[in-house]
């Protein structure tokens, strides 16, 4: 089976050609780097030649509000036509869980624009719905700093981790398109503080962090259930303590 990853050099899409390729599929690296362009379409139709299915984990280079809108919008207007074209039968997207419930938070915004790209599209669609990756509590812990206090909203958070992002993709993309959409999350759920809290003791990091109801992530405000699934959704292997773990050794 041929599968095209697009995004396929980044965190995800690294890892899903590597473990689809070890399956015995081929598996192409579809982004700028490999001369393969989503927004501009450079590329997009050489690669496409002969692909069963796509899977998009792009991610937009900036994040201001129209930069990020348009990027998603057009990148997923453009695959879905080259899809078309190629005959491809599935089209798989990472999204996000709570995209449609933070409306302030310009990326979710624009990701609500790519999937109704992806549903106008005429391909045959799976869109999975991911939490927040642990591998970038870090990075949301430093966002939310001020003055030396990491202050994060009052809701619940349940992040995965890539791995397990990266297998549950591997298994969509060679099953039958759902044409709609999955949430997926990892084991622990727990308030959003002290989630970050976890990471940063395991780190080694003494920032205090509090819960603060007017604090922003990304732009908008977070309430009890923003950022969590809501029903079911397909839960990963890999625990926070086991990740963080793994990440303290490597």
């Amino acid at each position: 089976m041929k599968v095209v990853v697009i995004g396929g050099s980044g965190l995800i899409g690294s890892r899903l050609v590597t473990l689809l390729s070890e399956a015995g599929h081929q598996a192409l690296a579809a982004s700028p780097r490999t001369g393969v362009n989503s927004v501009t379409g450079e590329g997009l139709s050489n690669a496409l030649i002969g692909a069963d299915a796509v899977v998009d984990v792009t991610n937009a280079p900036s994040w201001e509000p129209q930069a990020v809108l348009d990027f998603f919008r057009t990148s997923a207007r453009n695959l879905g036509k080259a899809e078309v074209a190629a005959g491809v039968r599935h089209h798989v997207a990472l999204s996000i869980v709570g995209t449609d419930r933070m409306p302030e938070n310009a990326y979710f915004a624009a990701k609500v624009a790519q999937e109704e790209a992806i549903e106008a599209a005429g391909v045959p669609y799976t869109i999975v719905r991911a939490t927040q990756f642990m591998e970038f509590i870090g990075g949301i812990a430093d966002f939310s700093t001020d003055s030396g206090t990491v202050r994060v909203g009052d809701g619940q958070f349940q992040p995965i981790a890539a791995d397990d992002i990266v297998a549950i993709l591997a298994q969509l993309v060679l099953s039958v398109p759902l044409n709609g959409s999955l949430d997926i999350a990892g084991p622990d759920r727990a308030p959003f503080a002290e989630i970050i809290a976890r990471y940063l003791k395991s780190v080694g990091d003494a920032r205090p962090v509090v819960t603060d109801r007017n604090a922003r992530y990304y732009g908008g405000l977070v309430e009890e259930l923003s950022l969590v699934p809501l029903g079911d959704a397909r839960i990963g292997r890999i625990s926070l303590d086991q990740w963080l773990a793994q990440a303290k050794a490597a």
